[in-house]
């Protein structure tokens, strides 16, 4: 059971992070002012689902991983600490911050710097649990072991 909740959390929050993404590059660059502060204000709820699953996938990993070793393993508790890392101290941060920004109507030169900065470490993320979620495949016997 603890890896059908490790699988269905950690793709889950993925797509959440993907949709927080894609939403925000499509609303800045297709969309009005109004509509950009309507996605921010949706991010900053859903943060309320996304914080969850990404507690629910490290918290499941941790009870996965006392059962194994080994150097993917290892690898991914370091990515997962970046993970939560980027994820506390830049992610949750900038979407609290652009939402009071875009809700007050100020789309200055501060928040396109923090929104490029959240673009950025977004991709990361989904980069780095991209390369968990392989990883775990591998782990679980369910992908091939090359690292091509």
């Amino acid at each position: 059971m603890k890896p059908v909740i490790h699988a269905a959390a950690g793709a889950t929050a993925m797509l959440i992070i993907a949709l927080f993404w894609v939403s925000t590059l499509v609303s800045e660059i297709f969309l009005d002012d109004a509509a950009v502060a309507a996605v921010k204000h949706a991010i900053v709820f859903g943060l309320f689902l996304l914080v969850p699953c990404m507690a629910a996938t490290g918290g499941s990993g941790f009870m996965l991983s006392r059962m194994r070793s080994g150097d993917l393993l290892e690898l991914k508790k370091k990515r997962m600490a970046v993970i939560g890392a980027n994820g506390l101290l830049v992610m949750i941060p900038a979407a609290i911050f652009l939402n009071g920004k875009a809700v007050a109507g100020e789309f200055d030169a501060l928040f396109y710097s923090v929104q490029a900065v959240e673009l950025i470490v977004g991709t990361v993320q989904l980069t780095l649990m991209g390369m968990n979620f392989r990883d775990g495949l591998r782990l679980a016997g369910k992908a091939a072991s090359s690292t091509a």
